[in-house]
């Protein structure tokens, strides 16, 4: 989608800090981050948010999760523990209407959010 940002990173055209890439997701550093580790998680496909969601998306979405797994363990956040976050829609606060996976670790996390 020529006016998103996300797919504008996952293209090229926009720079990010990207940690991890192939064929289905990529992922990149937060340039906000609410923690020490704050990564997002995208699909390359653009999917506005888990309301857009179809069927044929479901083995992306969970090859993300298991990214994310990866991920917090290369980042060495595994064992304390670390945060997965899906926002959908403006009243979740989700800025970039492109799906995408908050994987945050390395401190205490608060409950509840928000």
């Amino acid at each position: 989608m020529a006016d998103c940002l996300f797919c504008g990173i996952a293209s090229g055209e926009i720079p990010g800090d990207i940690v991890y890439r192939d064929e289905s997701v990529l992922a990149f550093r937060d340039i906000d981050p609410k923690a020490p580790v704050h990564l997002l998680i995208i699909p390359g496909k653009h999917i506005a948010g888990v309301d857009k969601l179809e069927a044929e998306d479901e083995e992306t979405i969970g090859h993300a999760m298991s990214v994310a797994r990866r991920l917090a363990a290369e980042h060495g956040v595994s064992e304390s523990g670390f945060r997965i976050v899906v926002n959908t829609g403006p009243d979740a606060a989700q800025s970039v209407r492109h799906i995408h996976l908050h994987l945050l670790g390395g401190r205490a996390l608060d409950w509840p959010p928000g």
